[in-house]
């Protein structure tokens, strides 16, 4: 598979420091939001199968669950899941053959999110992420609690209103936790943290707003290796910054405009650049320039047609994406250009895996795709209905598994060998 630079540069950084081992298909745990390198892409391990027909799709257990639009994560044994119910938020560690319950962990954290925003759910948003025997879970309270992945203990535990005497976000923590090999990152307490995973010290804490209704970011950080720096990307409500890992100074950043500061989908570092797309004002490119110690960012190219919430992924230089139309496009990165459009539309969102040339993609209204990265037009070569609730979270596949986190529920899918038994379950606080 044609890889872009800085994707790859990623990945061979990321390999080094990841806490984590290979998988023996020689695919990566899905250990964070969008995977180990916050791409959404997968390398290595087995070829997909061709189809999502019965004979490679196959149901192995399904878990009756409060509802939640946290995606899944995945090590070599669990599934750790997220979900609301009453007054609590939990999280839950379910063995990955049985389907049985190992663990729970709850904590008070109901809120209601503003009026106009009620009728899709006030409960958990946050992905929560894997690290060194650890689990690190954002609740919608912008509370950050740290569990240890075998007994379920907790470790440590962050309020960030408390702590930073911050407002409480009015839409909640949505922003998911980034790991390296030491910290943990995290969109939160009205601006970007840096956390250590031992004690759960907060290193530093920038890009400060005014929290509330207006600040309290909607996206999730990334790393990038761009002109030669590893930083990481940080797009807030209102601008794209890049950020010095280790001492947490604002190298760069520039405005992003949005209909009412909603900047969601994660920043893709392109080249000597960085790709967002916004409500409201499009797709964007900056390219970034470095001299002695300045950066200047320029727009090299915009696009009118607009993202919402969902992030593409990339494969030969181009962007595969889910507009806020409901329909799916291909973009040149190299100069903004519309490839194609699909006539049809899907959801209102829709995530997406890319493996070699072919994109699985999972909509919000319980169809799965399978959709070639062909950047001539759109390709479908299979589809499928693996769930009847809607699917907002962020699908996950790891080891020949894919783990599909409905609405009240998840549900965990073999995908190349049929399983010998189909089980349904209710965790132990329905």
């Amino acid at each position: 598979m044609k890889m872009i630079l800085s994707t790859t540069l990623i990945s061979v950084i990321l390999l080094f420091i990841s806490p984590f081992p290979e998988e023996s298909n020689g695919s990566t745990i899905w250990n964070q939001w969008r995977g180990s390198n916050r791409d959404g892409t997968i390398t290595g391990g087995n070829d997909w199968p061709k189809d999502l027909k019965e004979n490679h799709l196959r149901l192995k257990w399904r878990m009756k669950l409060g509802s939640s639009y946290s995606g899944p994560v995945l090590d070599l044994s669990t599934v750790y899941v997220t979900e609301s119910i009453g007054n609590k938020e939990a999280v839950h560690a379910i063995d990955r053959t049985s389907g049985q319950l190992k663990w729970t962990y709850q904590w008070n954290g109901k809120m209601r999110v503003p009026f106009f925003a009620r009728r899709n759910g006030s409960w958990i948003r946050s992905t929560p992420a894997l690290a060194n025997g650890k689990l690190f879970v954002a609740g919608m309270r912008d509370h950050l609690i740290c569990l240890d992945i075998n007994s379920g203990e907790k470790l440590w535990e962050i309020s960030f209103p408390q702590a930073l005497k911050t407002p409480l976000p009015k839409f909640g923590c949505v922003s998911s936790p980034m790991v390296d090999d030491r910290y943990v990152y995290l969109q939160a307490g009205a601006g970007f943290v840096k956390i250590a995973q031992e004690t759960g010290q907060i290193i530093w804490h920038i890009l400060r707003d005014q929290g509330g209704m207006y600040g309290s970011a909607f996206s999730s950080p990334v790393f990038a290796q761009l002109l030669g720096k590893r930083q990481i990307l940080v797009q807030t409500r209102f601008k794209l910054a890049g950020v010095d890992i280790n001492s947490g100074k604002v190298l760069w950043h520039h405005p992003v405009k949005a209909f009412r500061g909603m900047n969601i989908l994660t920043p893709l570092p392109f080249k000597k650049g960085v790709y967002t797309n916004a409500r409201g004002s499009g797709a964007h490119y900056y390219t970034l320039k470095h001299e002695g110690n300045r950066w200047k960012v320029e727009e090299r190219w915009a696009h009118k047609s607009q993202g919402y919430m969902s992030t593409p992924v990339m494969h030969d230089n181009h962007a595969y994406i889910h507009l806020r139309n409901k329909r799916l496009a291909c973009y040149s990165l190299n100069d903004g250009k519309e490839v194609w459009m699909s006539k049809q539309r899907f959801g209102k969102y829709m995530s997406f895996i890319l493996k070699d040339e072919n994109i699985l993609a999972l909509d919000e209204r319980g169809l799965l795709y399978l959709i070639q990265a062909n950047s001539k037009e759109l390709i479908i070569l299979d589809s499928r209905r693996i769930s009847n609730q809607n699917t907002w979270a962020h699908l996950a596949i790891s080891n020949g598994q894919i783990a599909i986190r409905e609405l009240n529920g998840i549900l965990l899918y073999d995908w190349g060998k049929p399983s010998t038994k189909i089980t349904t379950l209710s965790s132990s606080k329905q």
